[in-house]
């Protein structure tokens, strides 16, 4: 029954989300959380926000409806709602870094008042940790604030956050059900049906954002899910589950803010650093950059649903090789999915690319055509800083 209850969740979700996000966006247009094209974004009209209203509607219907009772589910609802309405009204007024921070913590909190947090965790090689009501509740505010700002960086292309909240929240769904952890597969079902009814609406060309509203929420309800279905289990490998499936937008994080600590900018300051925009100043559509990033992340869950399912160790610890090669194979394919799209796309076409459009612009200006030691140093400074013009595209470009 459970599985059915997460079906019906994940339908319901979806069937709600996707009524009400046009009714999102008129509302938004009414409000004036309306965002403008501007010289980092990749869209070139005025697009609605408030998306995220939606997707709570899709979330809070199919959760009154299929989720047990009880406290915690009473505690992720209402956090549901705190977070949305500090999106939202960051969506309509741009609230200050820091208050948009203190509403994330104040959102979590709830969850950790409710004991919806993690007091004990098993680690690979280390057996049981007991983390205590203190210092695991410190630990899960910290972890669900980063989920929800990771989410938030992700979303700066049409589809993107959305999908890929999608892919991990339903991949999130079949390994908590397998755990017997139904609270959380009704959870995380829900999340993924609310996330791909928006989705319809705001794969490119995108008519409307899902904002912080949506970004922050989310990022929310994933990490709600990700410890009331993985983290809470003694499994030895449910500390990966969570890193794994979320790895394309925690890397994309890391990323932009190691970059920005380097140069001394502060992290949340906008910039062109994200892996999006690298993708389309080397040339690639929004369609085309979000398919990519979907695969992505698709090898990813497909590495972590093979590390639930695949038998590739005794009850013991030992582990048996033919299933053992299974694995690595999964992870074979989710790191040359990784170097591909990072290394190979990246860098190698932008070099490739870059190169052509630097000597033709010396030509446009009558200057001297460059060493290639010159245009090496240019290059490397610019895949270094990531400060660079996009390189042109066809004007087929939105095809995939």
């Amino acid at each position: 029954m459970s599985d059915l209850d997460a079906l019906w969740a994940f339908l319901v979700a979806g069937a709600v989300s996707f009524a009400l996000t046009p009714v999102a966006g008129r509302l938004a247009r009414r409000v004036g959380a309306v965002d403008h094209p501007k010289e980092r974004g990749l869209h070139d009209r005025a697009t609605p926000f408030l998306g995220g209203l939606a997707i709570l509607a899709g979330a809070l219907a199919a959760g009154l409806l299929f989720m047990p009772a009880g406290e915690q589910t009473n505690a992720i609802l209402a956090g549901a709602v705190v977070i949305t309405a500090v999106g939202a009204l960051d969506d309509a007024v741009d609230l200050q870094a820091q208050w948009k921070l203190l509403g994330q913590i104040g959102a979590a909190l709830i969850l950790v008042m409710s004991e919806v947090r993690v007091e004990n965790v098993t680690l690979p090689f280390l057996g049981a940790l007991d983390l205590g009501p203190e210092l695991g509740g410190a630990l899960t505010v910290l972890g669900i604030v980063a989920v929800m700002n990771v989410v938030n960086f992700t979303d700066g292309v049409d589809g993107l956050a959305a999908g890929v909240c999608t892919i991990g929240a339903a991949t999130f769904a079949v390994i908590a059900l397998s755990l017997d952890r139904v609270d959380a597969g009704i959870l995380a079902a829900l999340t993924a049906g609310a996330a791909i009814g928006f989705l319809w609406h705001n794969f490119h060309p995108a008519s409307i954002f899902m904002g912080d509203a949506g970004a922050n929420l989310l990022g929310f309800l994933l990490g709600a899910v990700a410890i009331q279905g993985v983290l809470k289990t003694a499994a030895v490998v449910a500390l990966v589950f969570p890193l794994v499936i979320l790895a394309v937008p925690i890397l994309d994080f890391s990323f932009v803010v190691l970059k920005r600590l380097k140069y001394r900018r502060p992290v949340y300051s906008a910039d062109s650093w994200h892996f999006h925009h690298r993708f389309a100043n080397i040339g690639f559509s929004q369609r085309r950059t979000v398919l990519y990033l979907y695969g992505w992340t698709l090898t990813l869950a497909a590495l972590a649903l093979a590390l639930r399912f695949v038998p590739y160790s005794e009850d013991g610890g030992s582990l048996r090789a033919g299933w053992t090669l299974v694995i690595a194979a999964f992870g074979l394919v989710a790191v040359a999915a990784s170097v591909y799209l990072v290394y190979v796309l990246e860098i190698f076409k932008f070099r490739r690319l870059r190169e052509r459009q630097l000597r033709r612009e010396a030509v446009a200006l009558g200057d001297p055509a460059p060493s290639q030691d010159e245009i090496d140093a240019e290059i490397e400074r610019e895949v270094e800083t990531g400060e660079f013009e996009a390189v042109p595209r066809a004007p087929t470009s939105d095809s995939v």
